[in-house]
């Protein structure tokens, strides 16, 4: 086709020329992206203007009606340490500040006490700045975030006189604002407020109110703390005195004396206890020994080889022996030579037997030895056992001695105890009344305020600068977004490169729109003869038709012999004779272009006619021939001569075939495949040089496609600005006979001016400069 004929020829021109491919790709590319970008520009200036001034103007309003807000801020710093003699006599231990507890004194700040405090003592119930003086979008938030976490509020007449109400107290705890700044003990508090002077007053009396808060409720505790001290120290004093006095009427009633608080058999009976706790030792240890030997004997067969693994439990008198350890020695030795024997001779074999005999000897002899040394810590044990009881008599002996004075005397260090416990506690409580009385005198709190704050040069919202600068930049980018959305969403057909990209056809022309005129009245008029309606002349036809012939050298015109020169010149059919018109939908010019075409093939002195093959809506019979009483259909069902039904323009010398419509028609299509209709056009072939055919649009009928067979080749009109892309692709596809035979499409109805506007690559192209230097016109 003519596209691949070009794109051939652009390839054989890039390669004469030298060009690199890649190179043109990457500028291309870029130049693509410009041109995409000013061509955006140009066509959707007026969207991106008119939403970045509403923007603008929106955010000019916005400064105009908000009231501007001050921002007053003041630092408190946690934990400000105690001098350490305060320290050693605090009740309270004293907290190292973590997440936790910032957390909770953040809470605190911005508590219903501390507004309630700072609202009653500056009187804000009064100021103007707190009333509702009319909704705001701070307040309406506030609103709705307490109805949706709360519920609605059910207001309830006040217990006490003058409090501030719940919505004074919201509105104020909404312009508090308290933060930790950075992970250090400083609390930043903020507040808001339409006066600058009013904000630094009001923050800083929140300062103020909380370290006075956190004053008293140290203040309480510790007169809390030093109340109770001092009853408690009343009887400790009383029960410490009380037990004191006991002792010493319990002392003098018994008549007991002591050496520094101890009774003089005391240390007899001490060191008696001590002796009797090492022979028991003793006693206890040689049972243990005892009885492990007479465990391994009881249980253990000297003649089992396995009773040898029992001998380590007897302890470590038994391994310790030297004896016992030269038999174990040679013991192993024999279970060696025993073992080594077996595995080369046999279990069975005579010096294995032998070998095993002399192992069973010294399992007998360790097991005397152990007897032995059994019989030895028999000896022991009851030699323990007696040294035990002459003890325990020496302690019997003893005791029975004291017993009368040891009753009186744990009576008296059961009273002495008692006196000095509760001696000891009221000297420890005195000390801290001490310390509790002078730390209540000692005014210090755990938080300080670092700098009083001043009053702010500037308001903090809204800021004018940042306002306008997302104003004009947001509405820009608004405007920008919906340039480029209704940029895209433009579905519609705007050049002839995007048309060939589309349908991948060839562009033949684009017929730039005309304005409507009105036909000029012929200079003389003709009378009405029987010659004349034998002729059938047609009738004067609007300006938009009878450009090509009354300007001829217009852009219009010369669009029309582009056209021509395509049909002439068509390399995918030899002849192309027959040419039929056709669009997608209604009304997109194909009449027009059909009827321009014919004249100017006309005026050229060819032999051209021009069918109107719309049966259902003959629009070209109406404005050449609107008193034409037969035509195709007549001429094929042969009650019409060929002759007699051709119309013709005396100035172009055209023919023109009319189809006349007398009632519905059913089954156009039909028709158009009837063979009378494949005659009469065998018939024009041979008669005519052009066969200009006009026929309906593809979407809403099915006639194109009956006329494959009649037509040589097709040109598919394509309205600018107004066609939809997939409609014309689903109009090609649903008639894939018509697609195969066009050899292009035309844009008709072009708006030349705007055009610069769409192709930003041949901007320059149409520029009516370049005509107007061959004496063209612009329309």
């Amino acid at each position: 086709m003519l596209q691949n004929n070009l794109q051939h020829t652009d390839k054989l021109r890039l390669a004469v020329n030298g060009l690199a491919q890649p190179v043109q790709a990457d500028s291309g590319g870029i130049n693509d992206v410009i041109n995409f970008a000013i061509g955006l520009l140009r066509r959707q200036y007026l969207v991106i203007l008119v939403t970045a001034g509403l923007i603008t103007a929106a955010s000019v309003l916005y400064l105009r009606l908000v009231s501007p807000t001050y921002t007053a801020q003041v630092q408190i710093l946690l934990a400000n340490p105690r001098p350490q003699f305060v320290q050693q006599q605090s009740l309270v231990a004293e907290p190292a500040y973590d997440l936790g507890q910032i957390e909770t004194q953040l809470q605190l700040l911005r508590s219903r006490a501390i507004a309630v405090a700072v609202i009653d003592q500056l009187k804000l119930t009064d100021d103007p700045d707190f009333k509702a003086s009319g909704p705001s979008l701070q307040s309406l938030w506030q609103r709705i975030r307490s109805f949706a976490s709360n519920g609605p509020k059910k207001e309830g007449p006040s217990d006490t006189q003058g409090e501030p109400s719940d919505a004074m107290v919201d509105a104020f705890l909404g312009r508090l604002s308290a933060g930790r700044i950075g992970y250090s003990n400083i609390i930043e508090i903020s507040f808001n407020s339409s006066n600058a002077v009013r904000a630094a007053e009001i923050v800083n009396a929140v300062a103020k109110a909380y370290v006075a808060d956190q004053l008293n409720a140290k203040f309480d505790a510790n007169r809390r703390a030093t109340s109770w001290l001092q009853e408690r120290l009343r009887d400790l004093g009383d029960q410490a005195l009380t037990a004191q006095r006991a002792v010493d009427v319990y002392k003098a009633q018994n008549n007991i004396v002591s050496l520094d608080g101890k009774p003089i058999d005391e240390q007899q009976i001490t060191e008696i206890n001590n002796r009797l706790a090492a022979a028991r030792a003793q006693t206890s240890e040689a049972t243990a020994k005892l009885a492990r030997y007479q465990t391994l004997l009881t249980s253990s067969d000297p003649k089992n080889p396995a009773s040898m693994a029992n001998l380590d439990a007897v302890g470590a008198d038994a391994l310790n022996s030297q004896i016992i350890t030269g038999l174990r020695q040679q013991y192993l030795e024999l279970m060696r030579r025993e073992a080594e024997l077996s595995a080369r001779v046999g279990r069975d074999h005579l010096a294995v037997v032998n070998v095993r005999n002399r192992a069973r000897e010294f399992r007998v002899s360790i097991f005397d030895e152990v007897r032995r040394l059994a019989e030895v810590s028999r000896s022991e044990f009851e030699l323990a056992k007696q040294r035990q009881e002459e003890v325990e008599k020496q302690l019997s002996k003893s005791v029975s001695q004291s017993r009368s004075v040891n009753s009186a005397e744990l009576t008296i260090k059961d009273l002495d105890s008692r006196a000095k416990g509760l001696r000891s506690l009221y000297e420890t409580f005195l000390q801290r009344y001490m310390g509790s009385a002078q730390q209540e005198t000692f005014p210090v709190s755990e938080t300080r305020v670092l700098f009083p704050a001043s009053p702010p040069p500037s308001k903090s919202k809204p800021k004018t600068r940042l306002v306008l600068a997302l104003g004009i930049l947001g509405g820009l980018g608004v405007g920008i977004g919906l340039a480029l959305l209704r940029d895209l969403m433009d579905r519609v057909f705007r050049t002839s490169s995007q048309l060939e990209t589309v349908l991948e056809l060839p562009c033949l022309s684009m017929v730039p729109l005309l304005p409507a005129r009105k036909s000029p009245k012929p200079s003389v008029r003709l009378l009405k003869t029987d010659d004349d309606n034998q002729q059938r002349i047609v009738s004067s036809p609007t300006a938009i038709h009878r450009t090509v012939v009354g300007m001829p050298l217009s852009r219009y015109t010369e669009a029309i012999r582009s056209i021509k020169l395509a049909i002439d010149h068509n390399p995918a059919k030899i002849s192309s004779q027959v040419i039929g018109i056709t669009s997608a939908l209604p009304n997109e010019g194909k009449t027009t272009i059909a009827a321009s075409l014919a004249q100017l093939i006309g005026h050229t002195g060819k032999r051209a006619i021009i069918v109107d093959c719309d049966l259902r809506n003959p629009s070209l019979t109406a404005i050449f021939a609107p008193k034409a009483v037969s035509g195709i259909i007549e001429v094929a069902n042969g009650t019409r001569s060929l002759a007699d039904a051709i119309w013709r323009d005396p100035t172009t010398n055209l023919a023109f075939l009319p189809a006349v419509r007398r009632g519905p028609l059913l089954h156009t299509s039909e028709i158009l495949c009837a063979d009378a209709i494949s005659k009469l056009f065998d018939r024009l072939r041979a008669d005519y040089d052009y066969v200009i055919v006009d026929l309906p649009p593809l979407t809403p009928l099915v006639d194109v496609r009956a006329t494959s067979s009649l037509i040589d080749c097709y040109i598919l009109v394509v309205e600018w600005g107004r066609t939809k892309i997939d409609v014309v692709q689903h109009a090609l596809h649903t008639a894939p006979n018509i697609h195969e035979s066009l050899i292009g499409a035309v844009l008709s109805k072009t708006d030349t001016k705007a055009m610069a506007r769409y192709d930003g690559h041949r901007s320059y192209y149409y520029h009516d400069s370049h005509y107007i230097r061959y004496g063209l016109s612009g329309s």
